[in-house]
């Protein structure tokens, strides 16, 4: 599987020359199967970039899975030009328990945006979740709550032999209701080639931000080794950490994963792409 990272900024999206590194759009990543199945995990500002490529392409189909519905993670969808086209067939789905079309039509609708959803021409549906299984676009795909404030919801998406897992906006430190204990995802990580993992603070941060829905690095890379993960990739960045706070950041989380064994780390930036073999 092909992975890019449209977006990895959390909260609100940012711009200015200190954020050119890793880029200013908020929470979006692509997965591109080997049959060209495309996945799409989260609509934040970055999925504009995608929409833009989609309607130069006649391939106009996709599955996007919502991690959970604050702004950072939905405001990109009404910028989305594929939308806008009755060629094209999105399938949308998210956390177990919530209606996807439902909480998203309450966003898409004046006096919020012009166009309601239920008026865009293309294409919409929600497919059907065996339990958390769902097999989407030639891929498997797993759910596991996360821990955050509104609940939420992570994946697991595996093809041939090769994994990847997308635990973003959830707070290892503390249970939210709903949420899962440490060791379980431990569980749901386990011999993963890749974990997409909120890292939006440093534990200095964290004690004046507890319960607000995040983790910091250390509980991250704690959760990669613990589970025996290829590779980390710290992810939600803060809205406020310019390139060098961001490289700080990362430095110091390398050298907490710096045993015979451990994960290797990165943070994701926008346009990264990498693939994942089997």
């Amino acid at each position: 599987m092909k992975v890019r990272c449209l977006g990895a900024r959390g909260s609100i999206p940012v711009s200015g020359p200190q954020f050119v590194r890793y880029g200013g759009d908020t929470s979006c990543i692509e997965i591109v199967s080997q049959g060209g199945g495309r996945l799409i995990l989260d609509a934040g500002t970055g999925i504009r970039v995608l929409g833009c490529e989609m309607a130069a392409q006649s391939r106009r189909e996709a599955t996007i899975l919502f991690s959970h519905f604050h702004w950072d993670h939905i405001q990109g969808l009404p910028f989305f030009k594929p939308l806008y086209n009755p060629t094209t067939r999105l399938r949308l789905a998210g956390p177990r328990g919530v209606d996807v079309l439902r909480v998203l039509s309450r966003a898409l609708r004046p006096p919020f945006f012009p166009v309601a959803l239920d008026q865009v021409p293309c294409a919409i549906s929600t497919p059907q979740w065996q339990g958390d299984t769902l097999e989407a676009e030639g891929l498997l795909v797993r759910r596991i709550a996360c821990s955050h404030p509104n609940k939420g919801a992570g994946f697991r998406v595996e093809e041939g032999g090769a994994s990847l897992v997308y635990l973003t906006d959830n707070e290892l430190s503390l249970r939210h209701r709903g949420g899962l204990a440490f060791d379980e995802y431990v569980a749901f990580c386990q011999g993963a080639d890749l974990l997409i993992h909120d890292t939006e603070y440093t534990p200095e941060e964290y004690p004046q931000r507890r319960g607000w829905g995040h983790s910091h690095f250390l509980d991250a890379a704690r959760l990669a080794r613990e589970a025996g993960v290829k590779t980390l990739a710290l992810f939600h960045h803060n809205q406020e950490r310019t390139d060098d706070d961001q490289d700080a950041l990362l430095e110091r989380c390398r050298e907490s994963l710096a045993r015979p064994g451990d994960p290797q780390c990165l943070a994701l930036r926008q346009g990264l792409e990498m693939e994942l073999l089997g």
